[in-house]
């Protein structure tokens, strides 16, 4: 396995676990010694900070207001730095010294800060003995600029740095057929090679106090990276010695293994790399269109538009059936769209005499779920 550099996200549980031997700890021995034997780089996608505060003020409900899960998370964000720092000089003898990363959605969407963002971790890497430690900055980020999990931004940060392996740490083992807590008789799925819409409805949310999202939001992660070629795995942060199982390929967890034809950098970016501000809807001879002629897609395919987006925004492009086809940069504002959808272009030409594109979304600044597993209903 390439080791140069791997992407791992921890969870809330794992930060505030009320054991005795705290996981993150041990998390951070693994890191510490793996590092030393593989010279290994890590980057470390780390949740926490609004449990942190909430342990800090003795709350235990997690807050719905927006604004107080700021506070809560401004308060906690120093305690988790402090618990990492410690953690690091406790186990590498002072060898490795983490740093902060505090970004939110819109750093990643504006080509400028994404690349002082990548900038800055390849100086901080190239430092042989700094573990950056990157969360979303939920003190000042507004709820339609957050990612909303960190199982989303490790995916993403480990495509911007092309990571050798993405691991999502948990409270579970990996991925079962069922919620393993309330069915018996859910199975373990040891390897998956195929993300098939049965793969996510396995797939359940979190019922935490201090953690956000769940398994559907970790198997959305691992599709952005699936498509970038980089192999992920699911697995239990409170197993011993999982970080160095994961490595020499023993034990019990999750592996995700994606096809060897890893989408360029480009195209990952279009489908991952940026929010989706909303949905184009195509009717049956665009999907052919799409899928089988290797077409742009044009005004006469599109049936109607959700969400609001604009000139240069990425959209979801949607079968008559409600998959999720692809996405792509689209030409054109949503108002003007929804004048020419279902027209063509001479149709168009005749009423609007300002019409510059032929083309909805160009075939170069779209990304298409070519295989049909993995399709999904969104």
């Amino acid at each position: 396995m390439n080791k140069k550099i791997i992407v791992i996200k921890i969870g809330t549980d794992l930060i505030n676990s009320k054991r005795k031997i705290k996981p993150v700890s041990q998390i951070v021995k693994q890191i510490c010694e793996i590092k030393k034997q593989h010279n290994a780089n890590f980057i470390i996608v780390s949740s926490g900070a609004v449990g942190c505060g909430m342990s800090l003020v003795g709350k235990e409900k997690k807050p719905e207001r927006l604004s107080e899960k700021q506070a809560l998370a401004s308060i906690g964000q120093v305690e988790l730095m402090r618990r990492y720092t410690k953690l690091f000089q406790l186990h590498s003898k002072k060898q490795f010294i983490p740093s902060q990363i505090l970004i939110t959605r819109a750093d990643l969407d504006n080509r400028t800060s994404y690349i002082n963002v990548l900038n800055t971790l390849r100086e901080l890497l190239a430092l042989k003995n700094i573990i950056p430690i990157i969360n979303e900055n939920d003190t000042t980020a507004i709820e339609e600029l957050r990612f909303g999990d960190n199982d989303t931004l490790s995916a993403r940060i480990a495509v911007r740095v092309n990571a050798s392996l993405l691991i999502l740490l948990t409270n579970v083992d990996g991925l079962y057929t069922d919620n393993p807590q309330k069915n018996p008789n859910a199975q373990f799925i040891a390897s998956v090679n195929s993300l098939s819409p049965e793969i996510f409805s396995w797939a359940h949310d979190t019922t935490s106090n201090t953690s956000v999202g769940g398994m559907l939001t970790k198997l959305e992660a691992i599709k952005i990276a699936w498509h970038a070629g980089i192999p992920s795995v699911i697995a239990n942060g409170n197993t011993r010695n999982i970080l160095q199982n994961i490595i020499d390929k023993k034990g019990v967890y999750t592996q995700f293994i994606p096809p060897q034809n890893k989408v360029s950098q480009r195209k990952s970016w279009i489908a991952f790399g940026r929010t989706i501000k909303g949905k184009i809807i195509i009717d049956e001879g665009a999907v052919q269109a799409l899928l089988k002629r290797g077409c742009s897609l044009l005004p006469v395919g599109v049936k109607c538009t959700e969400g609001n987006f604009k000139r240069g925004d990425c959209v979801s492009i949607i079968t008559p059936d409600g998959l999720e086809l692809g996405r792509g940069i689209v030409n054109l504002d949503k108002e003007e769209i929804e004048k020419v959808a279902g027209k063509k272009s001479i149709e168009i030409k005749k009423t609007l005499l300002d019409w510059q594109y032929e083309e909805v979304i160009h075939r170069d600044n779209m990304f298409l779920f070519q295989n049909n597993d993995v399709e999904e209903k969104i």
